[in-house]
């Protein structure tokens, strides 16, 4: 099983950070939560760092795991833990591995097309059920 790691950034006015993937990768213009798979040897922490670092340019300064989800792609031969962490960043967000990305308020992700793996997760954040910033108050 792959252990990938995905952050759910929220700013002061609520709005979360996802992004859509490229028109070449797998699962092309897809949205997402920024993230990607943790490496051997590397904590899931230093993962989530590391891929906010590649991906959009900004610093992870605190996390907090907020979830799991078990997924299997119908054209992976592997099953995937993704881990999801309720992040706090510096520095400002560009879409260096993404398509384009977007800040948008909890109940507009379902206006977005997610990957299959994100589905509750985007359910539980756009009905209030899971706060990002109260999971990490409590951490």
């Amino acid at each position: 099983m792959k252990t990938v790691v995905a952050a759910v950034i929220e700013r002061a006015d609520r709005r979360l950070l996802i992004g859509q993937r490229r028109k070449d990768d797998s699962s092309p213009l897809k949205w997402e939560f920024p993230g990607g798979k943790v490496r051997e040897g590397e904590s899931a922490e230093a993962a989530l760092a590391r891929e906010l670092r590649e991906e959009l340019g900004v610093t992870l300064t605190k996390c907090a795991e907020m979830g799991r989800v078990r997924h299997r792609y119908a054209d992976a031969a592997e099953e995937l833990e993704i881990r999801f962490f309720a992040a706090n960043v510096k520095g400002e967000a560009r879409p260096l591995c993404f398509e384009q990305i977007a800040w948008v308020l909890p109940k507009e992700l379902g206006d977005y097309d997610f990957l299959a793996a994100n589905r509750e997760l985007v359910a539980n954040l756009a009905t209030g059920k899971i706060k990002p910033a109260e999971v990490l108050d409590h951490s």
